[in-house]
C-alpha cells in the first residue's frame, strides 16, 4: 500500500498547487481590472479638469485678445493656483512664446490630446519624473495655446494601489497556499478511509465497510459504491462457501450409494443382478453430472456482464419451444399445459432464457398433481415483460421463498425428489444477469413464479438516460 499512499502525497500536493494557482489567477486579473477601472478614471477626471481650463483661456482670448491671454498666462505662471498646471503659448513658427518648461514637448501636429513626461527636481534632489496630459487650442492668429496638468495625485495613488496589490497578492499566496493544503488534507482524510478499509479488505476482513457521512458529495457516493462492490464480493465468497457445504453434505449421500453399489456389484457374480447393479450406478453418475455441470453453469453466468446489449427477441416464442418440449411429459401424467403467450420483445441470451423457461417448467411439471393444470402466459407491462408459471402444486411456504433459491437448498419435503436443487438458483442467476426479478407468490394452492424483464424500448431508454 506503500506506493499507492505516495501516489495520494503527490496528487494532494497537484492539487494544492492547482487550488493555489488558480486563487492567485483570479485575484491578478481582478486587480488588473480595477487598476484598468482606477487609472481610466483618474485619467478621464484629469482631462476634463484640462478641458474647462483650456475653454477658461480660450473665452479670456475672444473677449479680451492676445495681449490679455499673455497676461493671464503670465500671472497663472507666477503665481500658480494649481503647481501642477501647465501652460505654454506657441508661436505660428514653433516657437516658445512662454511657458511652464524650456523645451516644448513633441506633439504630433492637428492633435488634440498630448500625454508626456516632465522631469522636475524633488525635494530630496532625484528627478521625479511626472506623467502630463496637455490639450492644444490653435487660437485665430495661428497661435497654438497649450493647457495642462500634471498628474502627481494620480500617480500617487496608482503607485500606492501598486505596492498595496503586491502586498495583497503576497497575502493571497500565502492565503491560496494555505487554502490549497487545507483542501489537500480534506482529501487526503476522505480518501485515507476509503485506502484503510480497501487494505484491510485485501487483508482478510471481509465484513468492513467504509465508514459514511451522510453528506451526499463525490466521496460519499464513491464510499456507497465502493461498499456496494464488498457486499456483491462477500455475497459471490459466502455463495462459494455455501456450495461447498451442500456439496460436501448433498453430493457425499449419491457418492456413497454408487460406491456401495459398485462394491456390490464386485461381489455378485450374476450377471442380471449386475446389470441392475451398473444402471443405478450409472443413474447416480449423471446425476452428479448434472450437478456439476449446472454448478459451472451458474458460475459462468454470475461472472458475465449484464446483457443490455445481447441480441433482442421474442421471449414468448422460447417460452413456447420450452413448452413444446414438456408437452410430453406433461401429458404421461394427465398434466395439461395451457398457455397466453403475447409478444413480448426483450435484449438477452436466447440459451440462457430458454433454460430458464425449461427450469421453471420442469418445477411446474415436477410438483403438479396428476391430471391438473400448469398455466404459462407471457405479455409486457409498463414494469417490463413478465413471465409467469402458475401449478396447483405443494407450493412453497412463504418463509422458505428466499431460500430455495439459495444453491443445492431443497425443501425437507423435496428431498426424495430427483434434481440437484439448483433449478431456481439458475434461474435467479438468468434474470438477474437480464436486470430483471424472480418473485414467488402463492397460487392458492400451488405456486406462482413470476419473472420480470426490462422491455426493449425500456432498456433502450435506459441506456439513452444513462
Amino acid at each position: 500500500m506503500i506506493p499507492a499512499n505516495n501516489h495520494a502525497l503527490s496528487t494532494s500536493t497537484r492539487l494544492a498547487l492547482v487550488v493555489m494557482a488558480a486563487f492567485l489567477l483570479a485575484f491578478v486579473l481582478l486587480g488588473a481590472g480595477v487598476y484598468y477601472a482606477v487609472s481610466t478614471l483618474l485619467l478621464q477626471d484629469a482631462r476634463e479638469l484640462v478641458r474647462n481650463d483650456a475653454t477658461g483661456l480660450l473665452d479670456v482670448y475672444r473677449e479680451d485678445g492676445r495681449k490679455t491671454l499673455l497676461d493671464e498666462l503670465q500671472r497663472r505662471l507666477a503665481e500658480p493656483e494649481d503647481p501642477d498646471a501647465v501652460y505654454a503659448l506657441v508661436s505660428p513658427r514653433g516657437e516658445l512664446l512662454m511657458g511652464s518648461f524650456t523645451t516644448l514637448p513633441h506633439y504630433r501636429r492637428g492633435a488634440r490630446w498630448i500625454e508626456f513626461d516632465e522631469r522636475l527636481l524633488s525635494q530630496d534632489g532625484d528627478d521625479a519624473p511626472l506623467h502630463v496630459v496637455a490639450y492644444l487650442q490653435p487660437l485665430a492668429g495661428g497661435d497654438m495655446l497649450l493647457a495642462g496638468l500634471r498628474l502627481r495625485s494620480q500617480d500617487r495613488f496608482l503607485s500606492l494601489m501598486q505596492h498595496t496589490a503586491l502586498v495583497a497578492l503576497v497575502f493571497a499566496a500565502t492565503l491560496g497556499a494555505l487554502i490549497g493544503w487545507l483542501t489537500s488534507r480534506w482529501v487526503s482524510r476522505r480518501l485515507r478511509s476509503l485506502d484503510a478499509t480497501a487494505e484491510r479488505v485485501g487483508g482478510g476482513e471481509l465484513a468492513l465497510r467504509v465508514p459514511l457521512d451522510h453528506s451526499g458529495d463525490a466521496f460519499d457516493r464513491l464510499a456507497r459504491r465502493f461498499n456496494g462492490m464488498l457486499d456483491r464480493i462477500e455475497e459471490l465468497l459466502g455463495g462459494v462457501r455455501h456450495a461447498t457445504d451442500h456439496i460436501a453434505h448433498d453430493l457425499r449421500t449419491p457418492l456413497t450409494r454408487l460406491r456401495n453399489r459398485l462394491e456390490g456389484l464386485r461381489q455378485q457374480p450374476d450377471g442380471t443382478a449386475q446389470g441392475a447393479a451398473l444402471d443405478g450406478a450409472i443413474a447416480e453418475t449423471d446425476q452428479l453430472l448434472q450437478s456439476f455441470g449446472a454448478l459451472l453453469r451458474l458460475a459462468r453466468i454470475e461472472a458475465q456482464a449484464p446483457a443490455k446489449d445481447d441480441p433482442l427477441l421474442d421471449l414468448s416464442a422460447l417460452v413456447a419451444d420450452a413448452m413444446e418440449l414438456y408437452t410430453p411429459s406433461a401429458g404421461e401424467r394427465g398434466i395439461r399445459l395451457v398457455s397466453d403467450l403475447r409478444p413480448a420483445w426483450v435484449h438477452g441470451d436466447r440459451d440462457q432464457l430458454f433454460q430458464a423457461s425449461v427450469n421453471l417448467l420442469d418445477n411446474a411439471v415436477k410438483y403438479a398433481p396428476a391430471g391438473s393444470v400448469v398455466g404459462v402466459s407471457s405479455h409486457a407491462t409498463t414494469e417490463g415483460v413478465v413471465l409467469q408459471v402458475d401449478d396447483r402444486g405443494p407450493g412453497i411456504p412463504e418463509g422458505d421463498r428466499e431460500r430455495v433459491f439459495d444453491r443445492f437448498q431443497r425443501l425437507e419435503g423435496h428431498r426424495g425428489s430427483p434434481g440437484s436443487g439448483l433449478g431456481l438458483s439458475l434461474v435467479r442467476a438468468i434474470v438477474q444477469r437480464h436486470g430483471g426479478r424472480v418473485v414467488l407468490l402463492d397460487h392458492e394452492p400451488g405456486l406462482r413464479v413470476r419473472v420480470i424483464l426490462p422491455s426493449a424500448a425500456s432498456a433502450a431508454a435506459q441506456s439513452e438516460v444513462s
